[in-house]
């Protein structure tokens, strides 16, 4: 299903959602709004599912890994297209908005280490979303760069000096590719 249909798409998660809620034996209640204001400046999304009542906890324990399994296994339910992944935010007190701050701030001080290292800086791995959201809070320095590496679980961000040039050697994946294929 296309997210073209928003009111389609949040009623199909409100039924999928109930079955989870009430088969799970969850104490949660949720709201889903369709085209609802931005939550911050970097997500626009166009359904955003909020979470609240006494299970909040185990939604947002070891790093919201409940809340973003369901939001996963959510979007499959729906037949979301990756190209609408974007599309549906869920969050649970206000967690979304506070993790965005959190990497905006993680990637201030890792243009700090670059620019005083004159040496990449990896991050963790992450989700594509909170890559996008590193990318986007360094678009605007121009003496840095920003680039995805890894595959699948293990993709990160990597902030490096524009100029940078990976030693011969190198230890990044992509010198490692491009040495594998000469």
């Amino acid at each position: 299903m296309s997210i073209a249909d928003k009111t389609a798409a949040a009623q199909k998660i409100n039924q999928f959602l109930a079955g989870i809620i009430n088969h799970g034996g969850f104490r949660l209640k949720y709201r889903i709004s369709v085209d609802p204001p931005p939550p911050n400046e970097w997500d626009n999304p166009e359904i955003l599912v909020e979470f609240a009542g006494p299970d909040s906890p185990l939604l947002l324990e070891h790093g919201a890994e409940v809340l973003r399994s369901i939001e996963q296994l959510t979007l499959e339910a729906i037949h979301a297209g990756q190209d609408d992944h974007d599309k549906v935010l869920f969050d649970c007190k206000g967690f979304r908005s506070a993790r965005v701050a959190e990497l905006r701030m993680l990637a201030e001080v890792a243009a700090t280490k670059v620019r005083e290292s004159q040496e990449p800086f990896h991050f963790v791995p992450m989700s594509s979303r909170e890559r996008r959201l590193v990318h986007l809070a360094l678009k605007q320095e121009e003496d840095l760069r920003t680039e995805s590496e890894g595959e699948a679980r293990e993709r990160h961000v990597v902030v490096c000096p524009k100029d940078y040039v990976a030693p011969a050697s190198g230890s990044s994946t992509r010198n490692r590719r491009f040495q594998m294929l000469n």
